[in-house]
């Protein structure tokens, strides 16, 4: 048992002096990486410091109109912002108003026949179909503002309506 215990001991003492020859390898890389990427440092710092030491007056005026340029271009970006923001509140308007339109007093069509589409039309209404009675289909572009004009798309698609150039098509997928 007690010859166990020796080569246990010399096992371990073996790996111990690995271990601390490996340690002192690692950190004498560890030193050696560290100290190149200090030189680095430095040097980069001795670059900046020539360039800055030989700027010219020219160079501070380019430098002091770079800064007066970025204050205008963040002031005039505030005001940009702030249209932006209006422009953005007043089309999600339009948007919610395009959905609700068939539930708005006035709405000549029962709401269950409205299809919303959004583009390029905003609805279709099947007019009678919830009561088993169609009438007509009717295309609808909802507009709100205070000149509202069709998108070349939306003039494209009511010539095509007042043209009668409409069909009525069924595709048939075979599996």
């Amino acid at each position: 048992m007690e010859w166990f215990l020796l080569a246990l001991i010399a096992i371990l003492a073996v790996a111990l002096i690995y271990l601390f020859w490996r340690y002192a390898e690692l950190h004498s890389q560890v030193e050696t990486r560290a100290r190149k990427l200090f030189s680095q440092w430095q040097k980069q710092e001795r670059k900046a410091l020539h360039q800055w030491q030989t700027t010219t007056l020219e160079t501070h005026a380019q430098q002091k109109a770079r800064l007066l340029f970025e204050a205008w271009r963040q002031e005039a970006e505030k005001a940009i912002r702030e249209d932006a923001i209006r422009k953005s509140e007043s089309v999600i308007q339009g948007k919610i108003t395009e959905h609700l339109t068939p539930f708005f007093p006035g709405f000549p069509y029962n709401p269950r026949d409205a299809r919303f589409m959004g583009t390029p039309v905003d609805f279709v209404v099947f007019d009678g179909l919830s009561e088993g009675k169609m009438r007509q289909i009717v295309f609808i572009e909802v507009k709100s503002g205070k000149a509202p004009t069709l998108s070349t798309r939306e003039r494209q698609v009511r010539k095509c309506i007042e043209e009668k150039n409409v069909t009525y098509e069924i595709i048939h997928h075979r599996e």
